[in-house]
């Protein structure tokens, strides 16, 4: 029998102690980390090259007298505080379809606005706003849309796609896309009274000399402090889309207000008349010294005096620096609030750097991007798929879980950013997403992600004939455009006729430039064929955006010795949408001659895998009808979308899909919301075939 000594009490109560802590601890380290707010910042038509980091500083150190640099402090500060991605891709060198990949986390192969669409509806599907929402987030949307529906003229506000039916809560902004090429919305100094909605009131009225890139920051600082303080704890997610330093370039009244963060800086008064801290003054008119000031050496002739910087680039300049200091005040004010370290922020831009002015000409020179070389090491520019009109600046901050001081060389595309955000957040991805998540590569946790990166464009202009270009891109009629970046390798195609037009291939991590072809070397023939391959399988076509390879057949894969049937792989659990199930393992997995919900008892996630056979070359059309709500893709093309809003028992239409004969991998999402559902009807018609279900003998894996 154990005797209860004074001893043995202590050691029992050591014991108890111990595994209490043990406990806590295991509770603690079970216990979900609290999500991280985040903040998008994106501005228009700023390139690779303005920023100081990237490659202004550069510049500076180098100090070419005919070469004249900007700086960028607070955002260099940022990128010291996280990573530099310097492979980073928009979807379209234009800023409507660049801003719909972005929100819909989708390519250009699959977004409902391309080319030049501007005010066009943004697609009525999963949004950043809507996905971020749906993980448990305030949403916000403060700036330039650009993609509400109806076209410029529409009035508002009941736009189809407004902000407020597109998954965000709240919306500060200008609507219309030509809204954003005037910066002073009262006063229209030289493109007219613009309109600026909150939500859905027109407040123009009040807003007396508030240039747009400080009513913005004041607008998001005054939004950012009250989530802050919020007393449910609730995180937010933020879309700051400036409107500059795009298109007409005018300047702020005064110089930025001093300090920052919820005492200094830009602030919102919110008075008619004086609704920011800086509406006095007289608009248009404030130059940064260090830009009025600076000189430089126009005729490259040290013997000759220098001149000053044209009044054009003065205000480019100013406007970038404007930007910069808006980011610090922001960054200051999460310090503030005691948010700073759970909070991811990103700094992009939406396309390369614009000729555009918009100034009175011969009053003004024209704005040429290469004054700053604003389009860094490479040639292109805005509407270009040259590097220097895709390739853009990107800064990710989130000091709670991203390691400072990170240049990040692995390419990387703006429609990562839904499936970076929604792992982030704790949720699975749409699987109608393309992108694929950053955080591995942002967080160290593994050294590179696999990524093909897609861009599609349409444009009838030409590239410019700077002469930092190369005589071979001078002046290079672009018409149909393509840019597939794979690896180090960047395939382009310009002026493109048929699908058959081979890619310039390019090494662009040794040939930033993109001025060695390697197409002719033997050595890269199968690169040529998957790159042409690829351009087919991963893209729809879009009737409002027709390309001259929109009719040719989607090629099909040789399979090593197939088996008959498709590979399912059930996912039990909760999920929000139709989910991609990256890195999850499943509880059961088996085969089936066609599609069966039944092999899955439980709600959760239905994932189908394997080939369809298709026993012709031709156009194809497939149906699907269900009991709840699915994606399907063939390759990497979204075939069948009935992932958001779907009605039980409606039919879905792929529309025609060209396909060469033989295998094609397919990919079926099923999302099964209670357990029950049972009916996944696959259909399909063809060349000399007329509809019926998809036979299980035409499935393989």
């Amino acid at each position: 029998m154990y005797r209860k000594t004074l001893g043995g009490l202590i050691l029992v109560a050591l014991i108890a102690g111990a595994l209490h802590s043990l406990q806590q601890a295991r509770g603690q380290s079970q216990a979900k980390p609290k999500k991280p707010n985040i903040l998008f910042i994106l501005v228009d038509d700023m390139g690779w090259g303005d920023v100081g980091a990237f490659w202004q500083n550069q510049r500076k150190k180098n100090n070419d007298r005919t070469e004249p640099w900007q700086s960028t402090p607070s955002l260099d500060a940022l990128a010291a505080s996280g990573a530099m991605l310097t492979n980073h891709y928009t979807a379209a060198p234009v800023c409507a379809p660049s801003r719909a990949s972005l929100l819909l986390g989708v390519s250009q192969g699959h977004a409902n606005v391309r080319d030049n669409q501007f005010d066009k509806a943004l697609q009525d599907t999963y949004t950043l706003g809507s996905v971020m929402k749906g993980a448990g987030y305030r949403t916000a949307a403060i700036g330039k849309w650009g993609l509400q529906g109806g076209g410029g003229d529409a009035q508002g506000p009941d736009w189809p796609a407004h902000p407020l039916n597109r998954g965000f809560d709240y919306y500060l902004g200008y609507i219309r896309h030509r809204d954003g090429h005037e910066h002073y919305p009262k006063e229209g100094v030289y493109r007219g009274a613009k309109e600026v909605w909150e939500n859905r009131v027109n407040i123009a009225d009040g807003l007396d000399k508030a240039y747009t890139a400080d009513l913005w920051t004041a607008a998001a600082k005054r939004y950012i402090t009250q989530q802050a303080r919020a007393s449910d704890g609730a995180p937010f997610f933020l879309y700051l889309a400036y409107d500059t330093p795009h298109a007409v370039l005018e300047l702020p009244t005064q110089a930025y207000p001093a300090g920052g963060g919820l005492k200094g800086g830009v602030q919102w008064v919110g008075k008619p008349g004086r609704m920011i801290n800086t509406a006095s003054g007289t608009v248009d008119s404030y130059v940064y010294p260090e830009y009025a000031q600076a000189t430089y050496d126009h005729d490259d002739n040290p013997a000759t005096p220098e001149v000053s910087w044209p009044e054009t680039y003065q205000r480019y300049a100013s406007s970038c620096r404007r930007i910069d200091d808006a980011v610090g005040d922001i960054v200051t004010l999460l310090k503030d609030l005691g948010v700073y370290e759970n909070t991811v922020i990103v700094f992009s831009s939406d396309n390369g750097p614009s000729k555009e002015a918009y100034l009175p000409e011969p009053k003004y020179a024209p704005n040429e991007p290469d004054f700053f070389n604003s389009f860094g090491p490479y040639d292109g520019i805005k509407r270009d798929t040259w590097e220097g009109g895709v390739r853009e600046p990107a800064i990710v901050s989130w000091p709670a879980r991203i390691p400072g001081d990170q240049v990040i060389d692995e390419p990387s595309a703006m429609y990562d950013w839904m499936a970076t955000f929604a792992e982030a957040a704790g949720v699975p991805a749409p699987a109608r997403a393309d992108g694929v998540s950053l955080l591995p590569m942002l967080t160290r946790q593994k050294s590179s992600v696999e990524h093909t990166v897609y861009i599609e464009y349409f444009n009838n202009g030409v590239t410019p004939s700077y002469g930092e270009f190369l005589p071979s891109h001078r002046d290079r009629r672009r018409n149909q455009m393509q840019t597939i970046r794979m690896g180090d390798f960047s395939g382009v195609r310009y002026d493109i006729q048929s699908a058959e037009d081979d890619f310039e291939i390019y090494n662009v991590v040794e040939d930033p430039q993109e001025s060695r072809n390697l197409a002719a070397d033997g050595a890269y023939q199968g690169l040529q064929a998957l790159l042409k391959q690829t351009a087919l399988r991963m893209r729809r076509p879009d009737a409002e955006a027709p390309r001259p390879y929109d009719e040719a057949l989607i090629p099909a894969v040789e399979p090593r010795l197939p088996n008959a049937g498709l590979q399912w792989s059930a996912y039990p659990g909760s999920f929000p949408w139709v989910s991609r199930v990256d890195g999850m393992s499943p509880a059961a997995q088996g085969s089936a001659g066609r599609p069966d919900p039944g092999v899955m008892k439980q709600a959760g996630m239905l994932v189908y895998e394997g080939m369809i056979q298709v026993p012709k070359d031709g156009a194809y059309e497939f149906f699907l009808k269900a009991d709840s709500p699915f994606l399907v893709r063939l390759h990497e093309a979204q075939l069948l979308d009935g992932s958001h809003g779907y009605q039980p028992g409606a039919e879905v239409s792929s529309g025609k899909a060209m396909l060469q004969a033989g295998f094609h991998p397919i990919r079926i999402y099923f999302w099964k919301r209670t357990g029950g559902e049972k009916a996944l009807d696959l259909q399909w018609q063809g060349p000399g075939m007329a509809k019926a279900p998809v036979a299980a003998g035409a499935f393989w894996r």
